[in-house]
């Protein structure tokens, strides 16, 4: 289904945003309802089922909070996401310094949270049991952990040696946390530990027990504005203004050393890219420029590129039920990405004497039957 997406023309999302999308979220518990953020500060949640049950149809803005609402965000969102766990509740972050939570039935914010610089990311961890903690990255070098149970920003990892543009919690272990940075550098944090800093991730792969050549250690020759875990948490996706994608294996801090070649990156803040949910292989869907990258994440394939959007897409979000994709642009549009019905085979015709080479290679069977080989 990921391999023959393609803009939907009976699918539309209501258009409410007059100004760019920056980040958009759909709720893991039904994969239903959709969050997006824009550059005026504006959030809107969308309902993505369809009501009418006719084959085309509008996605409908539910509710938003608009530019009259008197907690609305001053500046630019850059990040929402919904609590992981039950509807009930989604945060937001934006460029007025502020993070915060919302109660999603009044519209109004149970909690605000200040900080000292502009806010680029923050993130929940989907699999937390233990902890409630908020990481958020900033223009500042320090990585801030804010805890919903008090309220307070419950403590500090330092390291990093400028603004922290990406923050992302493993999927696999609830204490563990990826952060990018404009200083080039990748860390993975254990917050129990004191030091913090579990490892600095090395694009050259060097030995990880000089202590002194840590600091020396990168994992892009520029900015990393991005981060992403595979869903099982196995394997960590980077992108940096160097136009490289890297993937690391998130236990060893290895750099796999596959090559997706260019991968454009012009932001000048976080870059937000997402990964396919339950299907094999992995993909991984790519702003680029006005249109979105489609590699396999494991052999690094350009698979295709989605055209649709008139300006530069900011970021794109996975619907793992129905393998679809949303994306959100500079040109105030969502688009709804839906993997396209294959054309039923006539019965006369038998699987065999059609052309193979159409078959696009992902599609391929890997199996051998036990006949062939004898």
């Amino acid at each position: 289904r990921v391999l023959s997406l393609e803009l939907n023309k009976d699918r539309d999302v209501e258009r409410i945003h007059g100004s760019g999308i920056n980040t958009l979220d759909i709720e893991p518990v039904e994969g239903r309802y959709m969050l997006s953020g824009g550059s005026d500060g504006v959030i809107v949640l969308y309902d993505l089922e369809n009501l009418s049950r006719k084959p085309s149809y509008t996605c409908k803005a539910l509710c938003s909070v608009g530019r009259s609402h008197p907690d609305v965000h001053r500046f630019s969102v850059e990040t929402v996401q919904w609590y992981p766990h039950d509807t009930g509740m989604f945060t937001s972050s934006s460029f007025d310094k502020t993070l915060k939570i919302w109660d999603t039935n009044t519209l109004q914010p149970a909690d605000i949270f200040h900080f000292e610089g502009t806010v680029y990311s923050h993130h929940m961890s989907p699999v937390a049991t233990k902890h409630c903690l908020i990481a958020v990255g900033t223009k500042s070098p320090k990585v801030q952990l804010c805890d919903l149970k008090s309220g307070s920003c419950s403590h500090i990892l330092q390291g990093h040696r400028q603004e922290v543009l990406a923050v992302s919690w493993s999927p696999r272990h609830e204490y563990v946390l990826a952060t990018a940075s404009a200083d080039s550098r990748v860390k993975l944090w254990d917050v129990r530990r004191a030091s913090g800093c579990l490892t600095t991730l090395d694009q050259h792969n060097g030995e990880k027990s000089k202590a002194s050549s840590e600091a020396a250690n990168t994992a892009h020759n520029g900015r990393v504005n991005g981060l992403r875990y595979t869903n099982d948490g196995l394997h960590l996706l980077t992108i940096g203004t160097d136009d490289r994608m890297r993937l690391w294996n998130s236990s060893t801090g290895e750099n796999t050393l596959v090559n997706y070649g260019k991968v454009c990156n012009e932001s000048r803040k976080g870059l937000k890219f997402t990964v396919s949910c339950g299907c094999n292989p992995e993909f991984a869907f790519v702003p680029y420029g006005s249109a979105i990258a489609v590699y396999t994440v494991f052999t690094g394939e350009l698979i295709t590129m989605l055209r649709g959007h008139y300006s530069t897409v900011n970021c794109c979000v996975f619907q793992p039920n129905f393998q679809e994709l949303y994306s959100g642009s500079k040109d105030c549009n969502i688009l709804a990405w839906i993997p396209a019905l294959r054309e039923p085979v006539p019965d006369d015709v038998s699987e065999k004497s059609l052309p193979q080479q159409h078959l696009n290679p992902a599609y391929e069977d890997a199996w051998s039957s036990s006949d062939d080989e004898g």
